[in-house]
């Protein structure tokens, strides 16, 4: 009898064909592989149950040991097959567990006459056994059922075909995609340069793609999930994305193997999965196909949106060399600078400059040193005049190679506002900056600062929140943040939100050295010293110039006129003698000792004295002509 019978699954508008081994949408064949049909119809044939991983594999690849990616990108082809899409999912993936088929299936029988017996059915129903003898049912039960399913086929075809029809509504205006850290795989702590270099790359590259709709999560904060447990869905809450890539590198001399797959965080299913081996050499190459295939695939995901590469097509994404040493070295700078470190950036400094030897027409190397050059001046880790004039030779090498670098063009904003006081020409530079990239989470940041300098708030808490919304795990970013709101007198909200960063980071020192300067604000003096007394480091030059400006401000002038003098005793070479002298003296209420020295520090075109305008600290000089001379000398006034 079993000889006479064959079996038909149907499911939406597909009918699906074990014995001939044919997948049918309205009548016409869907192309499949072998191995793509054998995992649909196991999924099809356990209705809406949970198919585990191991299952899976067995049914699909019964002798053969495969690797879990090969059942991901089965997986991704039945989808394409199904053209499953947002507002149409034929699987689910079960995190953790397994695979399930979502739609109802339907069994029909054919054994001299059709019975029709469903495999699953939405709601409660779907979990009662499919039964062995279907020829055993009531013809009116039979009938009964079908006629439901069919109502419920229909319901769900007409549903389907209005969202269609009305198009990716509920998608969000713009997509937020994060780029975890890429795994290393290679066994060898020292090249996790590597692996993190590919990752900053990637983020980079689709930050490019199509900035109006998609948003990429910046290096910054996806590096808090390294070596990370934390699930998908906490990973997608926390960085407010729909998307995240997850992948791996190997390599040895000569090749490198990298795994990358797309997963949507609503339902933790693998849209997209591949692998690639390639030579090194090849590796430029690689990073643009991967960030070409993601972009393609969200695209297909959310059905009807114009493709989001599209404003990109036939663009070359990477700008760069085409010497895999320069860029290796590239990497290497990249990482060291990313440490925010004296030490890290001196190291930076010299991986730019030989990937620059191997290759002197690489622009982003150039760049690289800009960036490198800048933060070292402004973070008085060396002579201001030296460091300054070197960065702009960097940043200006860097734009004649490539005009498109936005990170050099926020180096040269950096250049322009710390060092000619040319405010003007730094906010140009700042624009182009995020108009050649939206995504930089770091010339937001810098712009907003820039912005709160000159008193326009409004402004700077936009663009500070943008920033905060690209890298919201970046601690930093959200330093500034709090610096903007002690610049515009919100000394509580200040206060606020460097304990936030505190409780995120205890271990994060200087949001609590930061907190003096409200305080001190605020009449808080007892909570401003016992802050100045847990400084990072212990004595250090800036605790005695906060000291110097507490111990003023609360009356007592004999210890603040102690700290001065320790300041005074620094020698004239030290980078942050100036700046911390300045605080000292409004402390001490040397008046005009401090107004020779913002001459002095103006003259020599110290970054100590650009945010004069903003900074509450300097109030008590206001109303001194001499002080609104200098304003107007550093372009702050009219």
């Amino acid at each position: 009898m079993s000889s006479l019978i064959s079996k038909l699954y149907e499911f939406a508008e597909f009918h699906l064909d074990p014995q001939n081994r044919v997948l049918r949408r309205a009548g016409t064949p869907v192309p499949l592989t072998p191995k793509a049909f054998d995992l649909l119809l196991a999924l099809v044939q356990n209705g809406e149950r949970v198919v585990t991983k191991d299952e899976l594999m067995k049914a699909v690849w019964p002798d053969s040991f495969v690797e879990e990616s090969n059942l991901t990108q089965t997986i991704f082809m039945v989808r394409k097959a199904l053209e499953e899409t947002g507002d149409r999912r034929y699987i689910l993936n079960v995190q953790g567990k397994g695979y399930r088929f979502l739609i109802p299936v339907i069994e029909r029988v054919a054994n001299g006459q059709e019975i029709e017996v469903p495999l699953s059915s939405p709601g409660p129903e779907s979990a009662r056994e499919v039964p062995s003898h279907p020829g055993r049912f009531e013809n009116k039960k039979l009938a009964a059922i079908a006629s439901a399913l069919a109502l419920v086929l229909l319901l769900a075809s007409a549903t389907w075909f209005w969202h269609s029809r009305r198009g990716p509504a509920r998608q969000p205006a713009k997509i937020m995609l994060a780029v975890l850290p890429f795994e290393n795989f290679t066994g060898d702590s020292a090249q996790e340069y590597f692996s993190d270099g590919l990752t900053e790359e990637l983020i980079s590259q689709l930050g490019n793609v199509d900035s109006a709709h998609l948003g990429v999560i910046a290096r910054t904060s996806v590096m808090h999930y390294k070596h990370s447990q934390t699930s998908i869905p906490q990973i997608g809450k926390d960085l407010g994305v729909q998307y995240v890539i997850e992948g791996s590198v190997r390599r040895d001399s000569e090749r490198v193997r990298i795994t990358a797959q797309l997963i949507e965080v609503n339902d933790q299913s693998h849209l997209w999965t591949r692998e690639y081996d390639r030579d090194l050499g090849h590796m430029l190459d690689l990073q643009d196909e991967i960030a070409r295939g993601v972009a393609n695939e969200i695209e297909f995901s959310l059905s009807g949106r114009r493709p989001i590469q599209a404003s990109r097509e036939g663009s070359v994404l990477f700008s760069g060399t085409k010497s895999y040493e320069a860029y290796d070295l590239y990497l290497r700078g990249r990482y060291c600078w990313n440490k925010r470190t004296g030490d890290g950036f001196r190291q930076a400094a010299g991986y730019f400059q030989q990937a620059i030897d191997k290759d002197a027409n690489y622009g982003k190397a150039y760049a690289g040193l800009a960036d490198t050059f800048s933060l070292m001046s402004t973070w008085y880790i060396g002579p201001q005049n030296e460091l300054m004039p070197k960065a702009r030779t960097a940043a200006l090498r860097a734009l004649a190679l490539d005009d498109g670098l936005a990170e050099a063009h926020a180096s040269l904003a950096l250049i322009k506002e710390n060092y000619d006081y040319d405010w003007a020409g730094s906010e140009k530079e700042f624009r182009r900056a995020i108009q050649l990239n939206p995504q930089y989470a770091t010339a937001h940041q810098w712009y907003a600062e820039f912005l709160s300098w000159q008193g326009r708030f409004p402004e700077a808490f936009a663009e500070s929140e943008r920033a905060r919304q690209l890298d919201p795990l970046s601690l930093i970013i959200a330093r500034d943040h709090a610096w903007i709101l002690y610049y515009s007198r919100q000394y509580d909200s200040a206060v606020k939100q460097f304990h936030s960063l505190l409780d995120l980071d205890p271990n994060f020192e200087r949001a609590r050295n930061e907190l003096i300067p409200s305080y001190l604000q605020m009449g808080k003096y007892d909570e401003a010293i016992e802050a100045a007394d847990q400084w990072a480091g212990g004595e250090t030059p800036w605790m005695w110039a906060w000291k110097a400006a507490v111990y003023g401000r609360a009356g007592r002038t004999g210890d603040a006129r102690k700290m001065v003098a320790n300041l005074e005793r620094l020698p004239d070479s030290r980078p942050d003698r100036c700046a911390t002298l300045l605080i000292g003296y409004l402390g001490a209420d040397e008046k005009d000792q401090e107004i020779q020295l913002l001459k002095k520090a103006y003259s020599e075109h110290s970054n100590a004295v650009v945010q004069l305008k903003a900074d509450p600290i300097y109030d008590p000089l206001r109303t001194d002509p001499r002080f609104q001379d200098l304003l107007r000398h550093l372009g702050l006034e009219k």
